[in-house]
């Protein structure tokens, strides 16, 4: 009887810990879930002022404007047409729509402010606590200090410069061991989760009324309760930019290898050197 060879696991390497891929898809289903409920909430109004005061006659930093013909994304001065897209545009039925985003970019697809705040403030609650939990035990378990820990020579700029050369030639590991994070990795995964997100959870409570009432500091902080609006209407579009980067270099290194590991947490060797 002939017994097939035991695959050997000693060929297979811990990428990525149980806390880290737990935290990870968790946080993938919470931020899709705000960002397209949060969508719903700004097309109540698609205006973003600084300040503690904002309304219609109040000069907009940004907004998103509409008429029954066209739509367009306004900066300051400066305006983008946008139709068919964002302001102006047609539904599953036909008809056009002067919202700001489009039904299949919100939670829910129906516009209303209601359900869209019950969705966002329930997966807020689990993203916060995932974030305390995930920071709390990578903290514990020395994730922190091991992989994303920033030595004085990765802050030198031949050395972040060097980084960039390696992306643009998409060697994303060149000069690192085996299952590190390269410097730009360990930059961008410090921005997002120690400042980016955390912000979005302030800025969320700052924009509560609630919390206004009993923590008025917390809104003074930002300078506002529309000033924290902004400030959380750009996180967004910061964590929309990073998935997006994301995104494309995962497809660029390898999206099935990688995807696995970030499932199973192991990867071979041999794939890790392709």
């Amino acid at each position: 009887m002939q017994f097939m060879p035991q695959p050997d696991r000693s060929d297979r390497k811990i990428r990525h810990r149980l806390t880290t891929r737990i935290w990870h898809w968790v946080n993938a289903l919470c931020l899709l879930v705000l960002i397209m409920s949060g969508l719903t909430i700004f097309n109540a109004h698609p205006r973003l002022y600084w300040g503690e005061y904002g309304a219609n006659d109040d000069y907009a930093w940004a907004a998103v404007g509409s008429s029954q013909t066209i739509g367009y994304v306004r900066f300051g001065e400066t305006r983008f047409d946008t139709t068919g897209y964002i302001g102006n545009w047609e539904d599953r039925n036909g008809n056009i729509q002067t919202w700001a985003f489009p039904d299949w970019a919100t939670i829910p697809s129906s516009y209303s402010l209601a359900d869209g705040r019950r969705w966002h403030l329930f997966f807020a609650w689990i993203f916060s606590f995932g974030l305390a939990f995930f920071m709390i035990r990578s903290l514990w378990n020395r994730h922190i200090q091991r992989d994303l820990h920033l030595r004085r020579k990765d802050w030198h700029p031949s050395a972040i410069w060097a980084d960039i050369r390696n992306h643009a030639r998409l060697r994303f590991h060149a000069g690192q061991r085996e299952g590190s994070y390269n410097i730009l990795q360990r930059l961008s995964y410090i921005g997002v989760i120690f400042v980016v997100l955390p912000l979005m959870i302030f800025t969320g409570l700052a924009m509560s009324p609630a919390m206004d009432a009993n923590w008025p500091w917390l809104t003074d902080i930002f300078g506002g309760r529309q000033s924290a609006r902004s400030i959380h209407f750009i996180g967004m579009a910061l964590l929309i930019l990073f998935f997006l980067v994301h995104m494309i270099t995962l497809l660029l290194a390898g999206p099935w290898r990688l995807t696995r590991s970030m499932i199973t947490g192991r990867d071979s060797k041999e794939a890790m050197n392709d």
